[in-house]
């Protein structure tokens, strides 16, 4: 008998053109990209002119900054470019050593500029406070002030110098991890619901969880984390590789935990993240309840994790081909007017976009804003999946957010911070969410769109919230001293699905390897900030929908300002606090009128059509 045929993904020369980003924004190619990086490398030395310097006035200064800016800028262009590169294939070795050279040279970069905070923290008091007046420095005023906040932070020009040259040596564990996961790990074949065998992959993964048929989930699941367990031992030793380089800066820079660290920066007191942890933990009745729900809907006497991605209304068929997507999403993006709307086509239909899944390709989906070049946006898009029509929602908010900023703010104040980034993005879903919901033609299309909007809930709030205590503990526990195993994360994980999850879903004991597969926890504390962005997306959007003009006005406003002020000042000017539990309060009110209405719908007046679940 014949072998059934497999179907395979494609290697990246055999993906069309038209599928595929242009990165012409950026450099025509990769000769004009090496020409670039010849001239940058060689402008390095240049950095000794202003040595020692810069205390001899405003104006000597400013020209340092200057200069250090536009190599600053150039640099991001240069990484831009070698990092979409090499996440079109991981396994170009190509690719893999233009992102090599790039980041050496940018060592070599940061450890040439690494006098400059030193040396202008160092400067006298009564000389920093007639700089603050000087006009020659004016652009630079907001920038001086946040230099100066890290002062109690900052080491000697020497001491600074040997951070700086350890910038490549610190990305060894999220290079490792993303080397294992996107590349060299394989998780085989498994039958589709068509009866087909196909490659299980990242992409894959998530489609088969959507399942019908509990049996394809489950065999999915079971084999996606055999592949992780057959490996445990070397995703925990990089795990805990960047993680005992958190505690070392930390350390080195003078504060008190790997936590307050992460935060400082961006002016977010630790209150803001504990305060996530407390408020979400108070609402965890409310997930057991929708638990509850699904186990009751699915008719299953025990619900498992790969039991709560299934869409609770099977019927329903959302199937969008690339440009249905993008019309859809235009049509939800209105509120924000036509210039955003008409900026925003013009890229997804350009070539802003690399679409489908290609052999070695990164998996999952980001946006790349860059100050010179497009705000790019890698996706893994099935048709089939509408969770990938938000995902390219969510990236296109990103790449708006980029957009914006850059036309409207100089280069060193333009790129949004993480905090105020996420909140972009979830906007743009909650916009579809209330867009989709509000054109549902029947009870079940509703409770489709209810269900998913509790499943992007629970995603973003309620398991953000669980990696972010995850993180918080592991890092504790290597501050205290105490060594980091495969053991210790995966009780510390199993622990905090209890907490989460339990007693409604089961815990497989293979689920505690999780923990081993987040590409977020190679950077460290940032996971919070997608619990605390669509909470306050949610207060947001509430307010654009309700107030109209002067609410859009404020948004556009908060996305235009880049990283010009602080992010909780951006936050509060556009109108919501976020140093008080209320947006996530009310989200997660949300999250229980939802439930509610959930069971009107599927228990209540149950449909005639269901889920084939249990089978």
């Amino acid at each position: 008998m014949a072998k059934p045929r497999v179907k395979q993904l494609p290697t990246r020369d055999q993906v069309p053109q038209k599928d595929k980003w242009d990165l012409s924004s950026l450099f025509p190619d990769d000769v004009a990209w090496e020409r670039a990086l010849t001239e940058w490398a060689k402008k390095i030395s240049r950095y000794r002119q202003f040595r020692g310097q810069l205390g001899e006035g405003p104006a000597k200064l400013a020209a340092c900054l200057k200069f250090h800016f536009q190599m600053e800028r150039l640099a991001e262009r240069l990484g831009t470019y070698a990092h979409l590169r090499l996440s079109e294939d991981t396994t170009n070795s190509a690719a893999v050593q233009m992102h090599g050279r790039f980041m050496q040279w940018l060592t070599r970069a940061e450890e040439a500029a690494s006098f400059i905070q030193p040396e202008i923290q160092a400067l006298p008091e009564e000389l920093l406070r007639a700089y603050n007046e000087a006009r020659e420095l004016a652009p630079y005023r907001v920038f001086l002030d946040r230099l100066l906040r890290m002062k109690p932070h900052t080491l000697s020009p020497a001491e600074e110098r040997l951070l700086a040259m350890q910038t490549q040596m610190a990305q060894i564990p999220h290079d490792v991890f993303t080397q294992l996961d996107c590349a060299d790990l394989k998780f085989g074949v498994v039958r589709d619901d068509r009866g087909r065998l196909v490659e299980l992959s990242h992409s894959t993964f998530h489609s088969l969880l959507h399942s019908p048929s509990r049996k394809i989930r489950q065999e999915a699941f079971r084999q996606f984390y055999a592949a992780y367990d057959a490996h445990r031992h070397t995703l925990a030793a990089t795990l805990a590789g960047a993680v005992y380089s958190d505690v070392y800066y930390a350390r080195v820079r003078n504060f008190s935990s790997c936590l307050e660290a992460a935060l400082f920066p961006e002016r977010i007191p630790t209150t803001v993240y504990e305060n996530l942890i407390a408020t979400v933990r108070r609402f965890l009745p409310a997930l057991q309840r929708y638990f509850a729900l699904r186990r009751k809907h699915l008719r299953l006497r025990e619900l498992r994790i790969y039991d709560t991605y299934v869409p609770l209304v099977a019927p329903v068929r959302f199937e969008h081909s690339w440009d249905e997507a993008v019309r859809v999403m235009l049509e939800a993006m209105q509120p924000l007017g036509a210039e955003y709307c008409q900026l925003l086509e013009e890229g997804l239909r350009g070539g802003w976009c690399d679409k489908y899944e290609n052999r070695g390709k990164q998996s999952g989906a980001f946006s790349a804003g860059s100050y010179d070049g497009w705000p790019y946006i890698l996706m893994n898009y099935r048709s089939d999946n509408i969770d990938h029509v938000f995902t390219l929602a969510h990236e296109a908010g990103h790449s708006m957010h980029s957009l914006l900023a850059a036309r409207k703010q100089p280069f060193h104040y333009f790129r949004p911070v993480i905090f105020t980034a996420e909140i972009a993005s979830t906007f743009n879903e909650q916009l579809l969410f209330r867009h989709m919901l509000a054109r549902a033609r029947t009870k079940l299309q509703r409770a489709f769109l209810i269900d998913r909007q509790l499943e992007e809930i629970r995603g973003t709030i309620f398991r953000q919230t669980m990696f972010a205590e995850f993180e918080k503990k592991i890092h504790e526990i290597a501050e205290s001293g105490d060594a980091l195993s495969v053991d210790v994360f995966r009780s510390v994980y199993r622990q905090l699905l209890e907490d989460y999850l339990a007693p409604e879903v089961l815990i497989d004991d293979v689920l505690s390897l999780e923990c081993f597969r987040i590409p977020h926890f190679y950077h460290a504390f940032y996971v919070y900030k997608y619990a605390t962005g669509m909470s306050a997306a949610m207060a947001l959007a509430d307010k654009v929908l309700s107030e109209g003009e002067p609410a859009r006005r404020r948004y556009l406003e908060f996305l235009a300002a880049g990283s010009s002020k602080d992010p909780l000042d951006l936050v509060r000017d556009a109108g919501v606090d976020m140093e008080t539990p209320t947006p996530i309060e009310a989200a997660l009110r949300q999250f229980e009128i939802l439930v509610e209405e959930l069971e009107e719908l599927l228990l209540k007046r149950r449909p005639t059509t269901r889920p084939s679940a249990v089978n």
